[in-house]
């Protein structure tokens, strides 16, 4: 499994690369299917954010869901411990959910859901970038105009699926909300998180070329 550190804005020293690969070593473990293990960690400047000035973001690619969990404190040791407690608690539902699926003989197992436990941070103010998103998992970020306001843009993957397994891969992604498309009525959708243990979903009034309606989702 290979394990890739990134610092945005800011250097990685070989001491805390090596820290990194002593801690994830159990993530093979609880995803022997991974293949690689992105992390990346950001510093914040802004000194009234000095209490979570360094963010750690963990995000596994293996067969599957892409599954990701972050985490902001003020030493980048710290953050890290925190993210890979939640990156740990997803992986493990994940692994139970496939166990789950294959007992039940294809039938979806219920959705784990659990409160969500953000941690309070802040996007860091990057340089302005000129760049194009070509792939999926592309990111650019570009600043509005003369505004202090950077917008970042990512291509997303989408592929067919349940309303189900958009709120499985969206809690395992740990965001708010998730892109995809509906099997049922082949139109783009989005998931989205609402107030305690409900959901929302959002759909747009036109279909995706090449994607058919299903009647009889099993």
């Amino acid at each position: 499994m290979e394990i890739v550190v990134v610092g945005r804005h800011t250097e990685v020293a070989d001491r805390f690369r090596r820290h990194v690969e002593d801690k994830l070593a159990k993530v093979s473990q609880l995803a022997p299917t991974a293949r690689r293990v992105d992390v990346e960690v950001t510093h914040e400047n802004n000194p009234r954010l000095a209490g979570v000035s360094e963010r750690v973001e963990l995000t596994v690619r293996a067969k599957g869901p892409v599954i990701r969990a972050e985490a902001a404190a003020d030493d980048r040791f710290g953050a890290l411990d925190i993210a890979l407690d939640k990156l740990t608690e997803r992986l493990r539902r994940s692994r139970d959910r496939r166990k789950d699926h294959r007992r039940n003989n294809g039938v979806l197992a219920p959705v784990d859901v659990r409160p969500y436990d953000a941690v309070a941070s802040a996007e860091p103010q990057p340089e302005p970038q000129q760049a194009t998103l070509d792939q999926p998992g592309d990111a650019v970020e570009r600043q509005l105009g003369d505004s202090p306001v950077v917008i970042r843009e990512k291509l997303h993957h989408a592929e067919p699926m349940t309303v189900d397994d958009a709120v499985e891969q969206m809690e395992l992604v740990g965001h708010d909300f998730f892109l995809f498309i509906d099997k049922e009525s082949a139109r783009p959708a989005a998931v989205y998180r609402r107030k305690g243990w409900s959901y929302g979903v959002i759909e747009l009034d036109s279909k995706v070329e090449g994607a058919e309606p299903v009647s009889d989702l099993t």
